[in-house]
């Protein structure tokens, strides 16, 4: 799906979480709400840190574990530019831009592109 970017983005951590099914997950107790869903404050065993969808820590023996591959990485991005998105959920969209960059952009920042548009 292509989308035009409407209001300019700028990724928020400098080392965000990433994991995989199974890792160990810390969290802080930390939350907080964005467009109706629910996100946890957590850190990999190594070091990255961000916030998480509430679903993704599972409980273990000795903690937390992750229940899917994650990561918080945000893709910085200016208004008037068109991403491809790959996925969405919890409010944003996992998104490519045209030099090959990736990651996480709030929905509320993207206009689905009409068929036959381009933006320049």
């Amino acid at each position: 799906m292509q989308y035009e970017v409407t209001e300019n983005w700028t990724a928020t951590a400098a080392d965000p979480i990433k994991v995989r099914a199974g890792d160990p997950v810390e969290l802080d107790g930390r939350s907080d709400e964005r467009d109706g869903h629910r996100w946890l404050w957590a850190r990999s065993r190594t070091g990255g840190e961000g916030w998480v969808p509430e679903a993704l820590p599972m409980p273990a023996p000795e903690g937390y574990v992750a229940t899917v591959d994650y990561t918080a990485r945000e893709l910085s991005c200016k208004a008037g530019e068109v991403v491809r998105a790959v996925s969405e959920g919890h409010g944003w969209a996992w998104c490519e831009n045209a030099d090959g960059a990736s990651g996480w952009v709030p929905l509320d920042h993207l206009r689905m592109q009409r068929a036959g548009y381009r933006a320049h």
